[in-house]
């Protein structure tokens, strides 16, 4: 299925189908699609947003789904804002995006976004006439936030085009429901939304606000067959009593290391699912994609030709070059390429056996005395222990050696009412066996939960 070029979202999305039963589905109502694509959330005229830097700043995914549907190939611009997208940070990114007019389905939100921008609350019930005859010839951009900072994000550009490189070549499947851990404003949830709509699919958003149990809950009635998210995510899920709710037939993990662990209890627990791990970032984009059931990924990715992505290793780290890479940062942030024009992840690998494993990122390795690690990596190997759920390695100072590797550890209910001081033990035994001793944990320290950022990462904290 080629996707033509400068074709807007909502071209693509009618092109794909409008079967009787296609829905799109949020924490508050269920649209059919053929509503969905016909029903109006903005006030004619639309044209008043031609050329326009549009920023859309929703509580609903489904609503800034359905603007997206309106106003793509109209506006020059459009912003999307996270669902943990600060107020504070609204001068900053409207001055570095250029930012015209602002939408939003929430009249707080709107209340919020001071300043002379012109504002525009959405209908989200959809009730304003059909703009099936505008004109959506605009190559519109697509602006992104990177996620895991703590500072403002920087903006990263794409096009539909380069959002949708992923999707190319696969046959509409009006019988899928997609679903997301993900806010589809970010690059991994995103690329749900396209798979679904462009893809023929119906699609269930999740909720910022909604407890994972009561998400599983009404995912399950909703007839989900395909569901994405971050590794988090998942562990996060599968200690859920309402994990049996869903009954999904393809299951796909990004944003993080996938490590063997979690592969292992994803198939434990949907034996009949087709599981994927794909590495993808905001600035590089989708470069591929696992179903073998092994962590890591095959050797003969690097360097081979022909590919929808081309991949090289340097100083450790993977780089991407591909359609599929975003363009450019917004205002003064650096490059995003290098000269070469690829995408340096910072992700760094290692070769095993003919495979290469992530192991961390380059600026989050942990300096104990002189010798680097990575979290990930002593994670990856905890994980690997029965009694362990999920495992967060990080810093403590340390006046001898700068720093000490300690780990946070969320035990399987089974385990839970163990003596910790016997897991531990298992634990110790586990990282000596696999891993030099400045790596191995100098201490272990049961915890009830883990935080999870928006964007579906583990939060991970420097003490």
């Amino acid at each position: 299925m080629p996707l033509p070029e400068q074709r807007s979202f909502r071209d693509l999305t009618v092109a794909a189908g409008a079967a009787p039963a296609r829905f799109a589905a949020d924490v508050t109502r269920r649209v059919g699609f053929a509503e969905l694509v016909a029903g109006g959330t903005l006030e004619p005229p639309l044209e008043r947003f031609r050329g326009q830097s549009v920023l859309i700043w929703c509580e609903r995914q489904l609503a800034a789904a359905r603007i997206l549907l309106e106003i793509d190939g109209i506006a020059a611009r459009l912003v999307l804002c996270p669902s943990d997208f600060s107020p504070a940070h609204l001068p900053a990114v409207a001055a570095e995006a250029e930012v015209t007019a602002i939408v939003t389905d929430s009249a707080t939100m709107a209340a919020s976004a001071a300043g002379d921008l012109p504002v525009s609350v959405v209908d989200t019930v959809g009730r304003y006439a059909p703009s099936a005859d505008c004109d959506r010839s605009f190559a519109t951009e697509w602006i992104l936030f990177t996620s895991g900072t703590s500072d403002r994000p920087k903006l990263v550009v794409h096009t539909l085009a380069s959002l949708t490189g992923p999707i190319e070549g696969r046959a509409p499947a009006s019988d899928v429901v997609w679903s997301t851990f993900y806010d589809i404003r970010r690059y991994g949830g995103l690329q749900i939304l396209l798979r679904a709509f462009v893809g023929g699919a119906s699609m269930v958003f999740s909720d910022a606000n909604e407890p994972v149990a009561a998400f599983l809950e009404r995912a399950g009635p909703c007839g989900v067959t395909h569901i994405s998210g971050t590794p988090s995510h998942w562990r996060r899920a599968l200690m859920s009593n309402a994990i049996d709710h869903i009954a999904p037939r393809y299951i796909r993990l990004s944003g993080e290391v996938a490590d063997q662990a979690i592969l292992d209890a994803l198939a434990t627990a949907f034996p009949s699912a087709a599981i994927a791990h794909a590495f993808a970032s905001t600035e590089a984009g989708l470069a591929f994609d696992v179903d073998d059931g092994r962590a890591g990924f095959p050797a003969a990715l690097i360097g081979q030709a022909g590919g929808k992505a081309e991949l090289r290793i340097v100083d450790g780290s993977l780089r991407i070059r591909s359609p599929r890479n975003a363009a450019r940062y917004l205002g003064d942030r650096g490059a995003l390429k290098d000269a070469h024009g690829f995408v340096d992840t910072k992700d760094m690998l290692e070769l095993r056996d003919g495979r290469y494993y992530f192991v961390g990122r380059r600026e989050g390795v942990i300096n104990v005395g002189g010798q680097k690690v990575h979290p990930e990596e002593v994670e990856a190997v905890i994980n690997r222990v029965p009694a362990v759920r999920m495992a967060r390695v990080r810093a403590q100072r340390s006046p001898i050696t700068g720093a000490l590797v300690v780990a946070d550890i969320v035990l399987q209910p089974a385990a839970a009412n163990e003596s910790f001081d016997r897991v531990k033990a298992e634990i110790v035994a586990a990282c000596r066996a696999a891993l030099p001793p400045y790596k191995v944990p100098a201490m272990l320290r049961a915890v009830s939960s883990l935080d999870i950022a928006a964007s579906g990462k583990l939060v991970r904290r420097h003490a």
